[in-house]
């Protein structure tokens, strides 16, 4: 009885529905977004160098959110999916091989944040300042990355089971003491000792700390869909299976985006140190308009999986449509702002007279691409909902590798760092008819035939022509 009142999924208005699971994520993430950007306001302040060195961090950081965020993509699919199935003890069953899975994710970046974080920095730069601000604070990022996979992980098992206002109050906690954190630790205020870089890592770890344990507290006592119990527990192939079907695509997808950081950090150190800080402060820009459209789309995910469990493509279809009408909306709003003060914008990181002079027409160029990325980033979240997250990694890796890189650097050969940028604008064309593409076919083979018997959905399938490889099961 109980698993059947939990059933708001499937029950309420679509639209109340999504903005009610949305909006507490899309706030959490903002306030992430927030963090992310305090955290190098408050190290430009050091130097530009240090500023540098954070922002050539980025593509582990990408490489660590990319292994625990591509796992969590399979955790809350399957879990979703079984909940909408009303298979308790198969959703049980993935919650807790979930946790165990995130915690060998750990033991991978402990390693890389003793060993290979020097390696990784003298790979990029040979800037004896940078290469060692920036193993101070990769370090400790890697080493106690713990408190993320921990955030991750029980965050996802809230929004599985449609607990996102938990999320929120995880998420801003942890950001809101990221924030408060921050300056005493890297300038050493209220008798704190000063430790620079090294600070702002020890305030991030702090706050995922801080995040996970409370978001594991609220599973244990607030939860009530989802039992998790390790003691009598087995790994299932199966589930196990299931989980990286779906997550590893996604986890290859924002994977995609560390090497493709770490290409463009290459190609843009060439022309000056400051125009790799103008690409990390973009990212961190970004942050503020993307991160909100990822809030939306961690909203759609357990919406979209449960309707398509439990047969309900009205549901399911009326969920998109009203994704995307919303992503397109924050994307417009996004290019608005850094079309109209990117000076504005670049001031909050201290800029220099050469990082305004590279960073403005950056902006201005990069945010072009931002509207047909909403579509994109809605599309692709339906691709996982459904199990086709394969074709989300196709569109990452021809948009970022295939397309972005490359073009950046055949637009860097022109000699003039502000032709790179429009390789952001390129990709994304391209990224938008892949997806366009990739759509109609999942509409064809799937999405059409949701709440249909399977005999009859084979049937019509094979009426329908050129999809007769899904009706015979390859």
């Amino acid at each position: 009885m109980e698993q059947t009142k939990e059933n708001k999924m499937g029950t309420m208005p679509v639209n109340k529905l999504l903005v009610s699971m949305s909006l507490p994520m899309m706030v959490s993430m903002l306030v992430q977004a927030l963090y992310n950007v305090v955290d190098s306001i408050f190290v430009s302040r050091i130097n530009e160098n240090a500023l540098t060195a954070v922002s050539l961090a980025f593509p582990i950081q990408t490489l660590m959110i990319a292994v625990a965020g591509g796992t969590c993509v399979g955790i809350n699919a399957v879990l979703s999916k079984a909940l909408g199935e009303k298979e308790q003890e198969r959703a049980d069953n993935t919650a807790v091989s979930g946790i165990v899975l995130m915690a060998a994710s750990y033991i991978l970046f402990l390693l890389v944040g003793l060993f290979a974080t020097r390696a990784f920095y003298l790979s990029q730069t040979d800037d004896a300042q940078i290469v060692e601000y920036g193993v101070q604070y990769l370090s400790i990022v890697c080493i106690c990355s713990f408190g993320l996979f921990a955030q991750f992980v029980f965050e996802r098992l809230l929004q599985s089971t449609g607990r996102t206002f938990y999320i929120m109050i995880t998420q801003g906690t942890g950001a809101i003491i990221n924030i408060i954190l921050d300056p005493i630790f890297i300038f050493g205020l209220f008798g704190m000792p000063k430790m620079g870089v090294a600070g702002a890592a020890v305030a991030t770890i702090m706050g995922q700390i801080i995040a996970g344990t409370i978001a594991m507290v609220l599973n244990f006592t607030k939860n009530e869909d989802i039992h998790i119990r390790f003691k009598g527990f087995k790994l299932e192939r199966e589930i196990v299976g299931m989980i990286y079907k779906i997550g590893v695509p996604s986890m290859i997808m924002q994977a995609i985006g560390s090497v493709m950081t770490y290409g463009m950090n290459k190609i843009l150190i060439s022309f000056t140190p400051t125009a790799t800080a103008v690409f990390g402060v973009y990212f961190k820009l970004q942050s503020f308009i993307f991160m909100p459209v990822f809030g939306l789309n961690n909203g759609l995910v357990p919406i979209l999986a449960y309707n398509y469990g439990a047969g309900r493509r009205d549901r399911f279809i009326q969920a998109m449509k009203c994704a995307i009408l919303y992503a397109a909306c924050i994307m417009a709003l996004g290019v608005v702002i850094f079309q109209a003060i990117p000076e504005i914008l670049l001031g909050f990181f201290s800029a220099s007279d050469e990082m305004l002079r590279i960073g403005v027409p950056a902006l201005r160029i990069i945010c072009i691409s931002f509207l047909p990325a909403a579509f994109g980033i809605v599309c692709g979240t339906a691709f996982q909902a459904l199990g086709y997250a394969v074709y989300s990694m196709f569109v990452s890796m021809a948009r970022q590798l295939v397309v972005l890189l490359p073009a950046a650097f055949l637009l860097s050969l022109s000699g003039q760092v502000t032709y790179v940028w429009w390789a952001f604008p390129i990709a994304e064309i391209m990224s938008l008819t892949m997806t366009v593409i990739f759509l109609v076919r999942i509409n064809n083979r799937v999405i059409r035939y949701i709440g249909e018997e399977p005999a009859e959905a084979a049937r019509r399938r094979l009426n329908d022509g050129g999809v007769v490889d899904r009706a015979q099961g390859k």
